[in-house]
C-alpha cells in the first residue's frame, strides 16, 4: 500500500516522516518547482473574484502541500512503536496518467448511466435542447466549452434526480459543405449538376457527423447519441416544413423583389446573422452634384442663369446607376452654398445646414453662402433634378430616416440597393431596380461601357471615372467604416433586389418580445442584445440560392411566374418527400410529379425553381423534435425546453429563429433559460485564429502531441473540463499552455485531498460512524464549514454559476481543508487508538467530506469522480450495488450540521490559532525549535472574558488545533511582561477582550511513538501513547 501526506511543513511531526517514509512520493520535493510557478495572472484568468493577497495564500498552501522529509527522519524500521500507528494507506495513485486512465471509467458515466437515470430517477423531466454544431471540419475548443457546460448542467441535474433528456443534433445544409462538395466533385472531374452536388454534400456531411461525435464521447459528453437529430434526415426536414405550412398558413409567409443581402462570393441572399463585420473596410465615398430643375433656383432666390445642384455622399457609387431619387429629412433646415470655379464661374450646392460647414472644409476658401433663404426639406418634396446615367428626371422624397450624422443631409435613393430606401419608394409606388447580377457584375441594364464589371472592383472605379469625366464628381476620398461580410467566405456583401421569400415578422414582434419576458436569461444583459436584434428586425428573408438544403415547396407558373404556394400544394408536396426520402424528391421529381391534382387541369403549366430554406430556418424548427424524440409533454400542448445554451453570436442566429418560428406557430419562446457563454482568447487576450497560430486543439491537450519533436503532455479531459468550470463562462474566456498546466496543478491539488481522505478511510466503514453529537466540536466545526460550502455551490449550480460554485470547493479545500483542518486531525487519526471515539469521530468527518466533496465535484471533473468513488465504495454497503457516481443525490449533508454556536467559537479559536502560529514562527527564525511539535503555549486571558470561556469549553482539545505538545490556560494579571530570551510573544484583540500567547521550547521529552514532546524522561510514552499500547 502506498502511504500518503498532505499538509503542513510546519507541522511535520514525525507520524508524517514515518508516513512518508514508506511512501513512493517521499522522494526528494513533490512538484514543488511546478507548484511554485504558479502565477497571479493564471489565478487572475480564473476571473473569479480572488484578491492577490489570496493568490499568495492559495500558492503557499500548495507549497506547504508536499514537504521535504530529512533523511534523518525517513524510514524509521528499528522503532518498536510504527506498528501501532495507524498510518494512511491507498493504491489510489496521485499521478493519474489520466490521458489513459480516464477511459475504464467512462461508460459508468456514460452511456450506462444516460439510460439508467432515465429509468430510475423519479425527478421531473429535464431538457437541454442542443443548438446543432455545424458538420463540417474538426472539433476546437470552443466546442468543448459548449459541450463541457451542457455537460455539466446536465449531469448536475441527474444527481439532482431528474430524468434528464439530451438529444444532440448537427446542422447539416449550407454553404461550406456545399463548397468541400463542388471541390470534391471537380477532384473527381464528375458534373456539378444539384443532384451531384446533393450526393457528394450529403455524403461530407454524415461522415463528419460520426467523427465529431467519436469525439464528443471521448469528451464524457453525456446524451442519446443513438438517436442524435441531423437537419438533413427526412423526418426533420418534414417537420421543417410543417412549420413552415403552419407559417404559411398565418398569413406570414410572402414574397416579393426586394433588396436583400447578397453574397457575390457565395451566390446567394444571406440573413442578417449570416453576417459579420469588419470595422475597418474602406470604401470609395463620393459626393456628387445632381443638376436640380429650374424651378429650384426661384425658391433659393439664385438667378436662373447659374446653376443649382442637390449634392449627396455615398460610400458606395456603384449603386448611383440604379439611382432613383433623393431624400431629405422634411424637417431639417437646407441652404446654399456657392463655389468659385477656376473660371470664376460659381456653381450652387444644396446642402443641410447643420452640415454646411463640412463642405466648407472641402472646398476651401472659395466655397461661401450664396443665398439668405433656409428652406426646409418639406419645402423640396418632389423637386426635379436630372440623371446622371439615364436621360430621365427624378424627385426629391421626404424621409425621416435622413439624418445630420454624416454626408450633407441629402441621402441618394436607389429602391433596389437598400432597404430604407425601397420601403420609401415602395409607399410612393416605385418599383426597385437593381443592374447588378448573381455575381455582383453590372448587367447591360447598367450601359455598355459598365456591363460585365464587379461593382465592388473595375465597376465601382468605371462609375467613378464616369462621374469625374462628366463633371458630376464634387469630391472622393477613401473612407474608414465598418462594413459587412459574408460570415463564411469573409469577403463583401452587397444588397440587391431579387425575388426572395419573407417571413413577416412585424405581425409577431410584439409577442416575440412579450414572450421573452419569460425567459431567464444567464447572464441577465444578454436579454438586452436579443431584444436589440429582435427590435430592429421587420422581415426575414428565408430563401437561398443553393441546391444543398431544403427546398421551398412552390412551383410557378410558366409565363406569369406567379408562385403557386396553397395549403394543398404544399401539403402534396410534403407528402411526395415523405414517399420518396425527403427533399431529394424535389431534385428528383418532375414538377408535374409535385403537382397536386386540384391544378392538374386548370390550363396552366408550371415549374420548379431551387431555392432552398436559410440554414437558421432549419436549426430554428429543432424545437419541433420536442414532442417525438425528446417526449416534453406540457399540459398547455406547448413544446418548451428547459435550457437553450450557446455562445453570444447566436443571439443573432440560432436563439433568434427558433424564438421567432416557435413564437410563429406556438406563441410561445421555446427556452425557459437562455444560457450565453463568450468567445475564447488566447493567454494574452488576443481572439483566436488559425491565421495567428494562437487557437488550441482539445485532443493535444487531452492526449498530447509531439509534433515536430515538440512533446505535449496529455492532461486527460477532466483538466480541460476543470478548466471549463473554474472560469466566469458568461464572458469571453482565456485559454492556453500556462492556464491549461496551472489547471493541471489545482487538479492534482485536488486529487492530493482525495487521496489524504481515501487513505484514511482505508479501515473505515458504515457501522464505524459516530453519531453527529458524539463528534468531538472542532469535526462539528468541519462539518458545518462542509455544510455551508456545499449548499453554497448548491445555489452556484442552480443559478448555472459554476464558476462561483467550484471556486468555492477549491477554496474550501485549500484553505480549510489543507491548511486547517488535516494537520489538527493527523494525530488523532494516526496515533488514536483505532476505535477510540475521538478517531472515529475525525474518520466519520472525513467521510462526510469525502462523501460531498466527489459528489459537489462530479459534474466538472466526472472520470476523476467515479475513481474516488470506485476506491470508497466499498466500504459502505450502500454504495455497493451501485456502479456510477452519479447514481447518488448532489447534496448529502444534513441540516444539523448548520451549527451556528459551534462556527461562531471555531471561527474565533482559528483567529487565535494565527496568533499562535506567529509566536510560533518567531521561535522558528531564532532556530530555538524545528517542528511546532518542539513548543508548548501559555494563553494569558482575562478572567471570565469571551476568549476564556472559548478557551476553557476546548481546552483538551487546544494542543492538536494548535499543533503544539501542550496549551496552559493562564490568567492574564499573572503575565510577567518582562522580555525573556527564547520565549516568543504574540497577542489577540477581540472586542474589549485581549489576550497573549507565549510559545516556549517544551522542557518534556520527545514521545518515540508520537514525537510531542510530553513524556517525562527520554524514550517514554507520553500517557496518550502509553494508554493506547497498552490496549
Amino acid at each position: 500500500m502506498n502511504r500518503i501526506l498532505l499538509g503542513n511543513r510546519n507541522s511535520l511531526s514525525r507520524l508524517d516522516a514515518i508516513s512518508l517514509g514508506n511512501s513512493k512520493i517521499s522522494q526528494n520535493y513533490y512538484h514543488t518547482k511546478s507548484i511554485n510557478s504558479i502565477s497571479f495572472n493564471a489565478f487572475r484568468s480564473t476571473q473569479a473574484p480572488i484578491h492577490k493577497t489570496r493568490y499568495y495564500q492559495f500558492q503557499n498552501l500548495f507549497k506547504k502541500s508536499y514537504a521535504k522529509v530529512p533523511d534523518s527522519e525517513k524510514n524509521d524500521t528499528n522503532n518498536p512503536y510504527s506498528h501501532t500507528l495507524k498510518l494512511p494507506k491507498t493504491d489510489f495513485p496521485l499521478r493519474a496518467n489520466a490521458a489513459q486512465r480516464e477511459k475504464q471509467f467512462r461508460s459508468n458515466i456514460s452511456d450506462k448511466l444516460y439510460e439508467w437515470q432515465l429509468k430510475n430517477n423519479t425527478g421531473d423531466l429535464f431538457v437541454l435542447h442542443d443548438g446543432p454544431p455545424y458538420a463540417n471540419g474538426d472539433l476546437h475548443i470552443g466546442h468543448f466549452l459548449n459541450k463541457t457546460l451542457k455537460d455539466i448542467i446536465n449531469r448536475y441535474q441527474i444527481l439532482k434526480g431528474k430524468r434528464v433528456k439530451y438529444v444532440p443534433g448537427w446542422d447539416c445544409h449550407g454553404l461550406p459543405i456545399e463548397v468541400k462538395a463542388l471541390e470534391k466533385i471537380k477532384t473527381n472531374k464528375e458534373k456539378r449538376d444539384p443532384k451531384t452536388v446533393r450526393k457528394y454534400a450529403e455524403k461530407l456531411a454524415r461522415s463528419t457527423v460520426e467523427k465529431q461525435k467519436r469525439d464528443f464521447k471521448e469528451w464524457a459528453i453525456i446524451g442519446d447519441w443513438d438517436n442524435a437529430y441531423k437537419t438533413l434526415d427526412v423526418d426533420f426536414e418534414i417537420r421543417e416544413l410543417n412549420v413552415f405550412r403552419e407559417i404559411m398558413k398565418k398569413g406570414l409567409i410572402f414574397r416579393k423583389n426586394s433588396p436583400v443581402y447578397w453574397s457575390p462570393s457565395s451566390k446567394t441572399a444571406l440573413a442578417e446573422s449570416e453576417l459579420e463585420y469588419d470595422d475597418s473596410f474602406i470604401s470609395k465615398s463620393v459626393y456628387v452634384k445632381y443638376e436640380a430643375e429650374k424651378q429650384m433656383n426661384e425658391k433659393f432666390g439664385i438667378p436662373s442663369s447659374e446653376k443649382l445642384y442637390f449634392l449627396i455622399w455615398t460610400t458606395t457609387p456603384w449603386t448611383l446607376p440604379a439611382n432613383r431619387g433623393i431624400s431629405v429629412n422634411p424637417e431639417m433646415e437646407y441652404i446654399v452654398l456657392g463655389v468659385k470655379n477656376n473660371n470664376e464661374t460659381i456653381e450652387h450646392y444644396v446642402v443641410a445646414k447643420e452640415l454646411h460647414h463640412k463642405i466648407k472644409e472641402i472646398a476651401g476658401e472659395n466655397c461661401f453662402i450664396t443665398s439668405n433663404q433656409t428652406l426646409k426639406g418639406k419645402n423640396l418634396d418632389q423637386a426635379s433634378y436630372k440623371g446622371i446615367f439615364s436621360d430621365e428626371s427624378y424627385s426629391v422624397l421626404l424621409a425621416d430616416y435622413v439624418s445630420a450624422a454624416t454626408g450633407t443631409g441629402l441621402v441618394h435613393t436607389a429602391p433596389g440597393h437598400g432597404k430604407d430606401d425601397y420601403e420609401l419608394c415602395s409607399s410612393l409606388g416605385m418599383d426597385p431596380y437593381s443592374p447588378v447580377d448573381e455575381n455582383g457584375n453590372f448587367t447591360d441594364s447598367a450601359g455598355e461601357f459598365l456591363s460585365g464589371k464587379f461593382v465592388l472592383g473595375e465597376g465601382n472605379e468605371t462609375v467613378i471615372n464616369h462621374l469625374r469625366e462628366t463633371g458630376f464628381l464634387f469630391h472622393f476620398h477613401d473612407y474608414k467604416h465598418s462594413y459587412p461580410l459574408d460570415w463564411r467566405t469573409k469577403k463583401p456583401i452587397i444588397q440587391r433586389s431579387t425575388p426572395q421569400w419573407f417571413i413577416d415578422i412585424s405581425n409577431i414582434k410584439n409577442d416575440v418580445l412579450e414572450s421573452l419576458k419569460k425567459v431567464n436569461t444567464v447572464p441577465e444583459s444578454s436579454r438586452r442584445r436579443l431584444v436589440s436584434f429582435v427590435k430592429s428586425r421587420t422581415q426575414w428573408c428565408i430563401s437561398r440560392q443553393r441546391p444543398w438544403g431544403t427546398p421551398i415547396p412552390a412551383l410557378f407558373e410558366e409565363g406569369t411566374d406567379e408562385p403557386l404556394m396553397t395549403l394543398e400544394s404544399v401539403d402534396y408536396i410534403i407528402e411526395k418527400m415523405k414517399e420518396f426520402n425527403g427533399s431529394s424528391a424535389w431534385w428528383n421529381l418532375e414538377a408535374e410529379e409535385l403537382l397536386a391534382p386540384k391544378y392538374r387541369n386548370n390550363g396552366k403549366k408550371y415549374y420548379k425553381r431551387y431555392d432552398t430554406m436559410d440554414v437558421w430556418f432549419d436549426s430554428g424548427t429543432s424545437w419541433t423534435l420536442f414532442p417525438e424524440k425528446i417526449g416534453i409533454k406540457n399540459n398547455d400542448g406547448k413544446f418548451v425546453a428547459d435550457v437553450y445554451l450557446e455562445g453570444s453570436d447566436q443571439h443573432r442566429g440560432w436563439f433568434q429563429s427558433s424564438l421567432i418560428t416557435s413564437n410563429a406557430i406556438q406563441g410561445v419562446a421555446p427556452y425557459k433559460t437562455l444560457y450565453t457563454h463568450g468567445f475564447l482568447l488566447d493567454e494574452n487576450g488576443i481572439k483566436m485564429s488559425k491565421s495567428i497560430g494562437n487557437t488550441v486543439q482539445p485532443s493535444e491537450v487531452i492526449n498530447g502531441s509531439n509534433a515536430n519533436g515538440n512533446k505535449k503532455p496529455g492532461y486527460g479531459v477532466d483538466v480541460l473540463r476543470l478548466w471549463v468550470g473554474m472560469h466566469d463562462s458568461s464572458s469571453d474566456m482565456q485559454i492556453g499552455p500556462q492556464i491549461i498546466s496551472n489547471v493541471s496543478q489545482t487538479m492534482r491539488k485536488i486529487r492530493g485531498t482525495f487521496r489524504f481522505l481515501l487513505s484514511n478511510l482505508n479501515d473505515f466503514g458504515e457501522n464505524k460512524l459516530v453519531p453527529y453529537d458524539n463528534l468531538l466540536p472542532i469535526d462539528k466545526f468541519a462539518l458545518d464549514e462542509l455544510y455551508k460550502t456545499i449548499n453554497s455551490i448548491e445555489k452556484s449550480f442552480d443559478e448555472f454559476m459554476f464558476y462561483q460554485g467550484t471556486h468555492s470547493m477549491i477554496i474550501f479545500i485549500n484553505t480549510f481543508l489543507s491548511s486547517l483542518y488535516f494537520d489538527t486531525i493527523k494525530d488523532r487519526l494516526y496515533a488514536d487508538h483505532p476505535t477510540s471515539n475521538s478517531r472515529l469521530s475525525a474518520q466519520t468527518t472525513c467521510h462526510h467530506i469525502l462523501r460531498n466533496l466527489v459528489t459537489a465535484i462530479s459534474p466538472i471533473t466526472p472520470h476523476f469522480s467515479q475513481e474516488v468513488f470506485e476506491f470508497y465504495k466499498p466500504h459502505f454497503k450502500e454504495f455497493s450495488e451501485e456502479f456510477s457516481i452519479f447514481t447518488s443525490k448532489f447534496n448529502n449533508t444534513m441540516k444539523e450540521w448548520d451549527n451556528f454556536a459551534i462556527s461562531e467559537e471555531w471561527t474565533f479559536l482559528k483567529n487565535i490559532r494565527n496568533v499562535t502560529n506567529q509566536a510560533i514562527e518567531q521561535l522558528r527564525q531564532q532556530k530555538i525549535i524545528g517542528s511546532s511539535l518542539d513548543t508548548v503555549l501559555e494563553i494569558y486571558v482575562e478572567k471570565e472574558s469571551s476568549t476564556e470561556k472559548a478557551l476553557m469549553n476546548n481546552e483538551k482539545y487546544l494542543d492538536n488545533f494548535f499543533i503544539v505538545s501542550g496549551v496552559k490556560l493562564l490568567d492574564k494579571n499573572s503575565l510577567n511582561s518582562t522580555p525573556v530570551y527564547g520565549i516568543a510573544y504574540s497577542e489577540f484583540q477581540n472586542n474589549k477582550d485581549q489576550c497573549v500567547v507565549i510559545a516556549k521550547k517544551s522542557s518534556m521529552h520527545k514521545c518515540p511513538r508520537c514525537w510531542k514532546l510530553a513524556s517525562q524522561s527520554n524514550n517514554q510514552l507520553c500517557h496518550r501513547c502509553e494508554t493506547v499500547v497498552a490496549v
